[in-house]
Parts: structure tokens; sequence; C-alpha cells
């Protein structure tokens, strides 16, 4: 419905640019930094928990207190964001997580046990619900714009960077704040280490050449902001986003097609894939590599960056990044050195190989 609707109005608003203006990020890297750009922090243990950055110069003390560290992140992402942007009156917020604040609820659930549903904490609650999120965030920045909470596992996050996509082009909206939002607790890692999602061991070698199944754990919080008009600092360009279930590769070979008609775009320089080291996933990444981008780079961002089911926001804030330097740093290239004078960026993430996203992104 949503694809029928974009392309009813394609036609009056397919000369609309739209442009990734900033991006800032929480994770098992230096927080609110690009310092995993030139020097990242190389994961070794398969359990990594966010490094935090000091709320304090985004949240009063009285106010973080009644705060999950998830809605804290996302709050000092988006303020850093906005800032970075120079964005005065946001349109709308979209957000995207696959399992909202853990956290929050497991200590609601526990309270239910222990308490007998008795004596129960309201904000406990109010923040293990999916949406708390995105709420928070613009009760915060006192928008009342359009807001949207998308919780769709491991697409959650392309879920999200559509929306806003199809709303700038429909000429609904002038800028957005789109984040990926996740956490991992020890109870949570546990239970995803049982049926198999994780190493024992973690190497960027191990990684690279695995051939058993798992990855290891990351926690997420990237916001990025959107906007029609570029400024001198914006990232680069987004292009085009594509959403496919269960594609054949006539499909898929046919959607990078339109992709690259609809940009005006002769070739792709590099294309940036979620690599985790987990034999089961990577396999699908190779194919795709050598069916569709034999010759080409291959990047990958979660050897850094960790996995989590909003990880797809880092391949967009990493490929970002990348166009805005002009080059891709030899820690995220997959197969090679380092690539120079880089211009466009195909982003391309699957989950479980049933729904699978294609982001285009090109230098401004």
């Amino acid at each position: 419905m949503v694809a029928m609707t974009l392309l009813v109005y394609s036609q009056k608003f397919n000369n609309m640019e739209i442009f990734i203006q900033s991006a800032a990020q929480i994770s098992i890297q230096n927080p609110l930094c690009e310092d995993w750009f030139e020097n990242p922090i190389i994961p070794t243990l398969p359990y990594n928990r966010s490094i935090e950055p000091d709320y304090k110069q985004f949240i009063s003390p009285i106010a973080s207190r009644r705060m999950g560290k998830l809605i804290k992140r996302a709050i000092a992402t988006s303020l850093s964001a906005l800032k970075q942007a120079e964005i005065q009156e946001l349109d709308a917020i979209i957000t995207g997580t696959g399992l909202g604040c853990v956290e929050n609820t497991e200590k609601f659930l526990s309270a239910m046990v222990k308490e007998g549903e008795e004596f129960l904490q309201p904000t406990f609650f109010m923040q293990s619900t999916h949406n708390t999120i995105s709420s928070q965030v613009a009760l915060f920045l006192k928008c009342n714009g359009y807001n949207c909470t998308y919780s769709h596992r491991g697409t959650s996050f392309e879920s999200a960077l559509s929306d806003a996509f199809i709303q700038m082009k429909l000429g609904k909206i002038k800028n957005a704040l789109v984040s990926g939002q996740d956490e991992m607790t020890p109870d949570y890692f546990n239970m995803l280490g049982k049926i198999g999602y994780w190493k024992n061991e973690i190497s960027t070698d191990i990684l690279r050449n695995s051939n058993t199944n798992g990855s290891f754990a990351g926690e997420c919080s990237a916001a990025i902001t959107l906007a029609t008009e570029p400024k001198e600092q914006s990232l680069c360009k987004l292009q085009d986003i594509e959403l496919l279930y269960k594609p054949s590769k006539e499909r898929m070979q046919q959607a990078i097609t339109n992709l690259m008609e609809q940009a005006n775009i002769s070739s792709i320089d590099a294309i940036m894939l979620g690599l985790s080291g987990d034999k089961k996933n990577d396999d699908i990444y190779k194919e795709f590599a050598q069916t569709f981008f034999a010759d080409k780079p291959i990047c990958w961002y979660k050897n850094i960056f960790g996995e989590s089911f909003t990880a797809p926001s880092f391949g967009v804030y990493t490929a970002a990044t990348c166009l805005k330097r002009g080059i891709v740093p030899q820690h995220l290239c997959y197969n090679g050195q380092n690539i120079q004078d880089i211009r466009t960026i195909l982003v391309y993430n699957h989950f479980q190989n049933k729904d699978h996203s294609l982001i285009l992104l090109s230098k401004c």
C-alpha cells in the first residue's frame, strides 16, 4: 500500500533530493564522536555493553534518574545529531527498535513476580512499551509533529528510514530525526546464547574467516537527521531505499537497476554489507556480492559495532561518514585495502534471508 502511494505521487515529487545532514552514535565504540573511523575499539568479548557518555550535558540528574539507559541514549544521540545539523524546528521523529527498553521490561516483570503484582512502579511499565522511545524524545524536544515507532526485529531501522523517505518525497515533511535503538541485557544475551547466537571467542580474523554460526553482541543507539536542503556539513545524499521480501535473483537485480536508474548513477563504488562472522548469515551476503557486484569492494561495520536488531543503522551511519570523508579506512574493508575517492555506496542488509533492504547513498 505504501509503495503504491509513493508511486502515485512520485511524478510530483521526483525532483526532491534528500540529504543525511548529521549522525550520532552511542555504542561499544567511544560515544558521540567518530573515533571509530580512525582508532576503533576492537572487540574481543562476545558480550559488549555501550560506553556511556556524560549525560549531564543533555539531561538533568533529576530527570535522568527516572529514565532507562536506552531512553537516555536516544535523547543524547538525538540532541547531538540535531545540534550538528543545526535544525531548529523538527517535523518528524521516527524510531526503529527491535525490542524496545528490554532492561525496564525485565525490571517490571521481575517486580510482578516478586511483589505479587502489587506495589509496581509505573515508570518501568511505561518505559517497557516500544514506542516510549520516540515519545520520550518528542517530549524532551517539545516536538508535536509526526511521531512513529517501527518494531520489525531485524528490519526495524530500515522501516523507519523508509517511512521518513516517503514522507519527505510526498512533501509532507522537510526534515526528520530517524534512529535505531536497541540494548542487550545479560539475561537476554544468555538466552540467545543458548540457541547459538554468539561465538565464544572474538577477533577480526575469526569474524572474517569464520566457518561457524554465531557473532558477538553489541548495543545500538544511532540517530541521523534527514532534510531536503543540503548544508555544508551534510554527510551524503540518500538517493533511494528499497525493502524486499524473499526476492528472487531476478527481482533483486531489477531493484538494483531501478535504484541506479532513478538516481542517474551508472556504477557503484562499493557495497556495505552486514557481515558479522555468522556463517549462515554471511553466506547470503557473499552470494549477493558475487552475483551482483563481483568486481566491487566490500565494506563491513558489524566487526566494530557488533550485532543487534537495529545494527543496520550503523551501516548507514558508517557509509554516510565514509562518503563525507571520501575514503573507507582499512578496518572497514572486508576484502582489501582502504578505498579512495568513494562517491557511491550501496548498503545491503537482510534478516534471516527473508527481509532484504537496499539503501543507495552518494556523495553530496
